[in-house]
């Protein structure tokens, strides 16, 4: 295949495979790695705060950098961030320092935050037809990073009590790993950024037009109802899968290993079905799967209320992953539509902005209302918000945007 389609999309699913281990370790220990480190247990939330609002904070700048270098030296900055944050925490599982495990944190978060916007080459490569499902190949690689995330991590915790040194050889672990997804994103040729332009002139399209300012862009049809579905979606996704692993150990009591196959089970749910999804959702179309996924979502995390087993969290985090699955894909090909390859990386890096710096604030207020309340709390509080955007989406309907037909 001349613009090395396939190849691409190969590797960058198999970059976001490692990553999908990274993410699984974050997700399932940063609460606890914060709380070890510094003491301060009442604000359990901090310390995924940090990671997601770090997250937010460079999706924008990351999204404008791949508009103008290319994707691929982006991403591969970012898993290089990556390494380096992983280590500062390892770092400051021996050493006691709040300064370190705060900088290494919002290093990892930033990092993550780049790795995201991974969708956005994925999005290039494919007209706007068969654009979700496209997104669906790439994204498919972190089913493969949910089976050897448990694989990997699980054994370094098992048997050990859950002191500071305990955490150090898995960040160590981390950081190797993401060296290695920046080796495989480095071998990603021609850029995707490129493709995108190609695959507009391969189809008679005019020459892309100068990219428009984000202001402008966000008014476009079909903009707004996307990128409320992808705030709600990722927010409460995020927020309540960093939370999981305090609330599966201290308030299930359950031992810190059994939080890997929890988190295995909800990167399956986001990851496993993608396949399917995806040319789902060019079916039935954007809107639908918005909805859909939110509401799935919702009844993912109030089941959080019912049950405490390792199996029955396991399932209800696999839920909440295929929610997220269902509407985020749906809006990051309705965002892709509205723009074009010039545009994509910011549009889309400022709706992570807005959908990380949310989830860190849900974060922080479900990790005090755990800690005051209880999981009923944290799980009545997430149903309700990712529920309220439904509200919004169903009373404005908007019709989709066309920009992609005639400017990608």
């Amino acid at each position: 295949m001349p613009l090395n389609v396939k190849r691409n999309t190969i590797l960058l699913a198999a970059a976001l495979a490692v990553n999908s281990c990274l993410f699984q370790l974050a997700a399932a220990v940063n609460s606890i790695t914060f709380v070890q480190i510094t003491g301060i247990e009442g604000l359990l939330g901090l310390g995924p705060a940090i990671f997601l609002a770090s997250s937010g904070l460079a999706a924008l700048p990351a999204g404008r950098a791949m508009d103008r270098y290319g994707r691929v030296p982006v991403i591969a900055i970012g898993f290089v961030i990556a390494a380096l944050g992983c280590s500062l925490v390892a770092l400051a599982t021996r050493t006691g320092s709040t300064a370190l495990v705060i900088t290494g944190m919002a290093l990892t978060g930033a990092a993550g935050g780049v790795a995201l916007l991974a969708r956005t080459a994925a999005g290039d490569m494919y007209p706007p037809e068969r654009r979700a499902r496209g997104i669906a190949y790439v994204l498919f690689g972190s089913v493969f990073g949910a089976i050897l995330g448990p694989a990997v991590f699980a054994p370094l915790f098992a048997g050990k009590e859950l002191e500071p040194e305990a955490l150090t050889v898995p960040w160590l672990v981390a950081a190797g790993l993401a060296l290695v997804a920046c080796a495989i994103s480095l071998c990603i040729r021609p850029d995707p950024k490129r493709i995108a332009e190609q695959l507009g002139t391969h189809a008679g399209a005019p020459p892309p037009a100068a990219a428009a300012p984000l202001s402008e862009i966000v008014r476009r049809p079909g903009v707004v109802p996307a990128m409320i579905a992808a705030v709600a979606s990722l927010a409460v996704m995020a927020s309540v899968m960093n939370l999981t692993g305090y609330v599966v150990v201290e308030h299930h009591h359950h031992a810190q290993e059994d939080v890997f196959p929890i988190i295995g089970a909800h990167v399956l749910g986001m990851y496993a079905l993608v396949l399917f999804v995806g040319p789902l959702i060019d079916r039935i179309g954007r809107g639908v799967s918005l909805y859909s996924g939110l509401v799935l979502m919702a009844l993912s995390c109030i089941g959080l209320t019912w049950f405490e087993s390792v199996l029955g969290t396991a399932v209800l985090l696999f839920g909440l992953g295929l929610g997220w699955n269902l509407s985020f894909v749906a809006a990051t090909a309705q965002l892709a539509d509205c723009a074009a390859p010039a545009e994509r990386g910011k549009l889309l890096g400022f709706s992570d902005l807005l959908s990380a710096l949310t989830a860190a604030a849900l974060a922080l207020l479900g990790g005090l209302a755990l800690d005051a309340l209880g999981v009923s709390a944290l799980a009545i509080g997430s149903t309700v918000l990712v529920l309220l955007p439904l509200v919004r989406l169903v009373r404005r309907q908007e019709p989709p945007a066309t920009i992609a037909a005639r400017r990608t």
